[in-house]
C-alpha cells in the first residue's frame, strides 16, 4: 500500500497534504512538521480499512 499504513493497534496512519511544493514561502517548522505523519479519522478509517481488504 502506498497512501496508508496500519499501526499496531489498528488504526491508519497517513501523510500529510499541503508538502509536495512552493516550499520557498512555507516556514522551515511548517515544513518540518508536515514530515511527521497523522492517524486517520474514525470515519475515513472505517472507509478505507473496507477498500483496502
Amino acid at each position: 500500500m502506498k497512501r496508508f499504513k496500519k499501526t499496531k493497534k489498528g488504526k491508519m496512519k497517513r501523510s500529510q497534504a499541503f508538502s509536495g511544493h512552493l516550499k520557498v514561502k512555507k516556514s522551515s517548522k511548517k515544513k518540518r512538521n508536515l514530515r511527521k505523519s497523522v492517524v486517520l479519522g474514525k470515519g475515513d478509517t472505517r472507509r478505507i480499512k473496507r477498500l483496502v481488504s
